[in-house]
């Protein structure tokens, strides 16, 4: 897959983390709420910037 739909994938978890837990999630108001959704958000945003930097390499300017 190419790489821009993995970062539009990025992108669409982040409008996630603004209209989930105001919308859904608005009544909840213990941990497993807004919290817990804003977490493993945080980690899928971090393993998908693994997965899309993982065939990035260096290049040498000699």
């Amino acid at each position: 897959m190419k790489r821009s739909r993995w970062i539009w994938l990025v992108w669409g978890v982040v409008l996630m983390c603004y209209l989930v837990p105001y919308t859904l999630l608005a009544h909840i108001a213990t941990w497993y709420g807004s919290f817990l959704f804003w977490g493993c958000a945080g980690l899928v945003v971090i393993a998908l910037n693994v997965f899309i930097t993982m065939d990035f390499e260096e290049h040498d300017n000699d």
